[in-house]
């Protein structure tokens, strides 16, 4: 058994500072306390601290903690990673139950993966691991699957903080789809956290109990998921690309971006399966597979436009595409683009009519664009009408209307989504998670003929899927030809002189 390391003096002051604000409210600044850094003759000697991607979702965890403090209604910290293998998920899972453990008294943790494999010989081995080079390694006993806290800390607690130690633990639990229900249980006031390790195989049953673990009203509700994106069905893709990405915070980590890996690793990977590959997406990008021949933008012409540096043409006219949602789980988007760049992505939920008008008025007065194109549909339709009632020329576009190009494409929403496609080629678009899912998401429904029709947002939703509002929005934006202009400047002087017949790029006469 375990017994306290310090004098009562020296255990009394390193448990203020464990339980003080700075370290109980701040898991970045837990892990660098707790674990001997660069310190000679350990583990951590050539070690500064945690890696950037790491950091990242330590400080996410505190921002959460910080945004929760002084509220009635406490918010649950939903929070799912996708990477590639090798980046040190294992670590970041170990080095957050144990900063819960510590700083929570009295809370529960459940740490759970796809198979008994791997949270035995995995998960666990890692946590025991770093549990052990802990400033406060004696505080716990360790068993197989199961963390406690020491005796006499518990005696300690109860009898001098007047704390219930009761359910102060770490258990490593298995999950079963045929019995969903034995993995329930879990009520703690005082704090719950629930972490999936490889949680893309984790059955869909499993998730729906594990979701009323959090129903007591309390600020320490953590739910944390991580794994390599190994299918594009299940919860795990719905938490991060699909319909309830809306309710979780979520990252993608390219393996290749993360310092102290083997690069070489990674592009041996790359060159022998083929950059578009399952191993490639799952192994190495932490992206969700690709869904096949039917998809209609490649990941790989999406990562590489992500890559690409801005074109920064200011002879490119400036282009706005808007696609308007009304409450629902759909988001208004506004995109503007220039030339080969986007510019900016500007995304809105909930609004009505009126609003939505407001903001791309917004827009229209800080970029001056030689078009802006809406698609006229729902909402659309009472957006375009009222902006015209305030005489700003605008085209609306309906994506159901014939194509130019009837052999290849069935309507206009598959024009257009196939001039973006090309632009795709050599543009540059910002590195963001669900662009790219909205991108790709959708597939390919060529009729009899061979022409090209694309997946509607209503067969997307039945698969599970969001609505791609990013990708329609910037593929307005290609809905009408533009010419270059020879300076913003110019556009500016012809298009908003005041009060005249100049004024004829967004009034009318």
């Amino acid at each position: 058994m375990q017994e306290p390391r310090y004098s009562a003096a020296d255990e009394m002051e390193l448990m203020a500072r464990l339980w003080s604000p700075a370290i109980k409210d701040n898991p970045l600044a837990f892990v660098m306390f707790a674990f001997p850094w660069g310190e000679q003759g350990t583990p951590l000697e050539h070690f500064t601290g945690p890696r950037k991607w790491q950091r990242q979702v330590l400080n996410d965890l505190g921002e959460h903690i910080k945004q929760n403090n002084g509220k009635i209604d406490f918010d649950v910290l939903r929070l799912a990673i996708a990477s590639g293998r090798g980046i040190g998920k294992s670590a970041l899972v170990s080095w957050l139950v144990l900063w819960m453990m510590t700083t929570r008294i009295g809370s529960t943790v459940i740490v759970s993966a796809n198979s008994e494999s791997q949270l035995r010989s995995v998960t666990w081995a890692e946590i025991t691991k770093w549990s052990s080079m802990s400033v406060n390694t004696y505080w716990w006993e360790i068993s197989a699957t199961r963390v406690m806290p020491a005796k006499w800390l518990t005696e300690l607690v109860e009898r001098d903080l007047k704390k219930g130690t009761r359910y102060w633990n770490l258990e490593g639990r298995l999950w079963s789809a045929e019995n969903p229900d034995a993995f329930a249980g879990v009520h703690n006031y005082d704090g719950v956290m629930v972490v999936f390790d490889e949680a893309s195989g984790i059955d869909d049953s499993i998730w729906a109990v594990t979701s009323g673990f959090f129903t007591e009203n309390t600020p320490n509700r953590f739910w944390c998921c991580f794994s390599n994106p190994r299918r594009n069905t299940g919860y795990f893709y719905e938490a991060i690309e699909g319909s309830k990405r809306d309710f979780w915070q979520s990252r993608q980590v390219d393996a290749r971006d993360v310092e102290g890996t083997d690069k070489n690793v990674y592009n041996q990977i790359i060159e022998e399966y083929g950059p578009d590959s399952y191993q490639a997406h799952v192994e190495v990008y932490g992206s969700f597979p690709s869904e096949g021949d039917d998809q209609f933008i490649p990941s790989s012409l999406v990562d590489e436009a992500m890559r690409r540096e801005k074109y920064k043409d200011d002879s490119a006219p400036i282009v706005i595409g808007v696609d308007p949602a009304r409450f629902g789980s759909d988001s208004t988007v506004i995109a503007v683009r220039q030339g080969r760049d986007i510019v900016e992505i500007r995304k809105f939920k909930g609004d009505d009519t009126m609003t939505v008008v407001g903001h791309v008025i917004e827009a229209i007065e800080q970029y001056e664009p030689a078009v802006v194109a809406i698609d006229e549909g729902g909402l659309g339709a009472g957006v375009v009408d009222r902006l015209k009632e305030q005489r700003y020329k605008i085209r609306g576009v309906n994506f159901a209307n014939r194509s130019k190009n009837p052999m290849m494409y069935g309507n206009m929403r598959a024009q257009i989504w196939g001039q973006m496609k090309e632009w795709l080629r050599t543009a540059s678009i910002p590195k963001e998670k669900t662009l790219k899912t909205d991108l790709i998401s959708p597939l390919m429904k060529p009729d009899s003929k061979g022409a090209i029709f694309l997946e509607s947002k209503k067969d997307m939703k039945a698969r599970g899927l969001a609505s791609p509002d990013s990708a329609d929005a910037i593929a307005l934006t290609f809905a009408f030809p533009v010419a270059h202009r020879e300076s913003k400047g110019t556009m500016r002087k012809q298009t908003y002189q005041s009060q005249g017949a100049a004024l004829n790029s967004w009034m009318g006469s």
